[in-house]
């Protein structure tokens, strides 16, 4: 019973032992770590032993809890992150941790935000396409009109360019609206999603060193596989172009899978969120472009157009998931956030419950 009350904390609980190896996380240590408690089970936590050594030994001396507020532990993952930590020593010299983020609630205001923002550019973009459509409709027409009786003549290569442009306009206001169809939910495998995209990257880019680093542990979720190749692949091939751009020295790109557990994305929180990160270690984002990435036709590379992960993101919203990105040079990161969501056995194709 008390192990059921531990489990639905929002607070991470960890109880190591003497050696400070874990025997026991809870989800919403697992989503902390971010790390699974199959592949975390017995390990030695050294890079926690460091930030609360002296609470720890505080909390042994004394026989009674000790709290650290505003330390800043390491993950496995090497990540630094500011939580308070309560070390309740307990028998036969075990420790228990209640870890709690100082961050997080950063983190959701500022994921609300980026909600906020992406449908305050969905309604403008809306209109705008719409404003800019109906005249190149009319033009598109007219010069179909024109070039009937430019035929004759010989001139009709002119009227034929009016008619290349406009289509070629109407194109990329499509694609600045990003998908605009119903997505279609199907049982799939995230890491399917990963390795189709791996392999369209290193067949692209053989020069760049693609790794892999996913979490088996990560159970099936409903999707549309087609949006959410296209919309890790958009990411992805950001990543290579920012690396081919700016000569990085030995270009590496990292596709990592890990299962976030009780688990916040904007306002809503869920039991299961799947993270697909994409790392690479080139120049960073600069400091100017970084709350506008996401903008459509907002671009750091002199060739971009600055559609790719604005489409990516449309797509995440579509599945009821968000990407974030952290980057400081050497180290840049995106995390796609998607939500697990399981299928009822009543209910269709479109119904779905997270």
């Amino acid at each position: 019973m008390y192990r059921r009350l531990l489990e639905h904390l929002s607070t991470a609980i960890l109880l190591l032992d003497v050696q400070l190896r874990l025997r026991w996380m809870n989800p919403a240590a697992e989503s902390l770590m971010r790390l699974s408690l199959e592949r975390m089970q017995g390990m030695r936590l050294d890079h926690l032993e460091g930030a609360i050594i002296e609470v720890m030994s505080k909390a042994r001396a004394a026989g009674c809890s000790y709290t650290q507020r505003e330390a800043v532990i390491a993950l496995p993952s090497g990540e630094g992150v500011t939580v308070d930590v309560t070390v309740t020593p307990l028998p036969e010299d075990e420790l228990l941790l209640e870890i709690e983020p100082r961050d997080r609630l950063l983190r959701i205001s500022r994921e609300e935000a980026l909600l906020a923002h992406q449908t305050t550019i969905k309604t403008l973009t809306r209109g705008l396409a719409h404003e800019i459509k109906n005249p190149l409709g009319g033009i598109r027409g007219a010069a179909q009109l024109l070039e009937r009786e430019l035929i004759a003549r010989g001139l009709s290569e002119y009227t034929r360019v009016i008619i290349q442009e406009a289509d070629r306009l109407r194109d990329l206001v499509d694609r600045m609206l990003g998908p605009n169809h119903r997505i279609a939910f199907a049982t799939l495998n995230i890491h399917q999603v990963a390795e189709r995209v791996r392999a369209l990257l290193s067949a692209e880019h053989a020069d760049i060193e693609i790794r892999r680093d996913y979490d088996p542990s990560l159970p099936e979720l409903l999707g549309d596989e087609a949006q959410l190749i296209q919309a890790l692949l958009n990411v992805a091939r950001n990543a290579i172009q920012a690396l081919e751009e700016s000569a990085s020295a030995q270009p590496t790109l990292t596709l990592r899978t890990r299962a976030r557990r009780q688990f916040t994305l904007g306002a809503q929180r869920h039991r299961l969120v799947c993270e697909i990160a994409v790392i690479d270690n080139g120049p960073g984002i600069p400091q100017a472009l970084r709350d506008t990435l996401f903008y459509p036709m907002v671009s750091g590379r002199a060739k971009g157009r600055g559609l790719g992960l604005s489409i990516a993101q449309a797509a995440m919203h579509q599945h009821q998931g968000l990407i974030e990105c952290d980057s400081v040079p050497g180290h840049t990161e995106f995390r796609l956030l998607l939500p697990v969501i399981k299928q009822t056995p009543s209910s269709s194709s479109g119904d779905a419950h997270v």
